[in-house]
């Protein structure tokens, strides 16, 4: 009698053998014990990468209550936050809507304003961009 776990000839057909599956199953265990570790690491990574308000190489504008960047001493717009702020505020502000550390109403607002601004190669959108992915 065969033994079932032997490797069947190529004219037998292309069912996979009991080993095959196996080997498979193994493989496949092993992606994900390795994946799994990383992917915590990220959502780590992302709750305290920062976001300076504005961009360090405009720190001589203000912040307006819409986000733009206006000149310095605009009325009705914020100076430039003194520290950047952490992921997870952010995370916090955005979706939750509670004010970023620091701020009072109006000028978190107008920090969140300005952070949903961010585009490609500002200080901060990386993080950003991190923020607004879907986590599991």
């Amino acid at each position: 009698m065969k033994d079932p776990d032997q490797d069947q000839p190529e004219d037998e057909g292309l069912a996979p053998t009991r080993r095959h599956l196996l080997m498979l199953g193994a493989v496949s265990a092993s992606a994900v014990v390795t994946i799994r570790p990383a992917l915590a690491g990220t959502i780590g990574s992302v709750l305290t990468c920062e976001i300076p308000v504005p961009d360090p190489g405009l720190a001589s504008n203000y912040i307006s209550a819409d986000g733009a960047l206006v000149p310095a001493n605009t009325p009705g717009a914020f100076p430039p936050a003194p520290t950047p702020f952490k992921g997870e505020d952010v995370k916090a502000a955005l979706r939750y809507g509670r004010l970023l550390p620091g701020t009072d109403y109006a000028r978190s607002h107008a920090y969140t304003n300005y952070i949903r601004r961010l585009q490609r190669g500002m200080s901060g959108f990386t993080c950003y961009a991190s923020l607004q992915m879907p986590q599991r």
